[in-house]
């Protein structure tokens, strides 16, 4: 507990955004768990979860990176230069992620086997970005 006193703000951010992934990852596997047990409206509510969880994180990095690049007080060129390459690389995927959930999220959605499908493709890409955010960005965030 008193450990996290000696943080930056960059690390403590980091660390919120670690757990907030992990809460991810736990919603999807969720989400697969009840599908495959045909517990649709399980899998939907999980499904509901995670797109809170996601839109909230996703929101807060975008403010704090926003920030971040403009605080010549938390960054350096290479920092910068990452958010940059991250938000442009990750837009396409944020906007076909929110898409989805809001289309599956809804109570008349029909969860079949092209949500299925594309659930999975979804979380696949998914972990692919949190594993460039944790060991590229994060890392680079944590070290300021």
């Amino acid at each position: 507990m008193l450990s996290n006193l000696f943080l930056t703000k960059n690390q403590k951010l980091v660390k919120k955004w670690k757990k907030e992934h992990e809460l991810m990852v736990e919603q999807a596997h969720k989400v697969i768990a009840e599908y495959v047990k045909n517990n649709h409206s399980a899998a939907k509510a999980n499904l509901r979860a995670l797109g809170g969880i996601a839109a909230d994180h996703l929101t807060n990095e975008d403010i704090e990176f926003y920030k971040l690049t403009k605080d010549p007080e938390r960054n350096d060129a290479a920092t910068v230069q990452q958010v940059a390459e991250f938000q442009d690389s990750f837009k396409d995927v944020k906007h076909v992620l929110m898409k989805f959930l809001a289309k599956y999220g809804k109570d008349d959605a029909v969860l079949d086997e092209a949500f299925f499908d594309t659930f999975n493709s979804i979380v696949d890409i998914l972990a692919e970005r949190i594993e460039f955010e944790e060991s590229k960005l994060y890392f680079r965030m944590s070290l300021g």
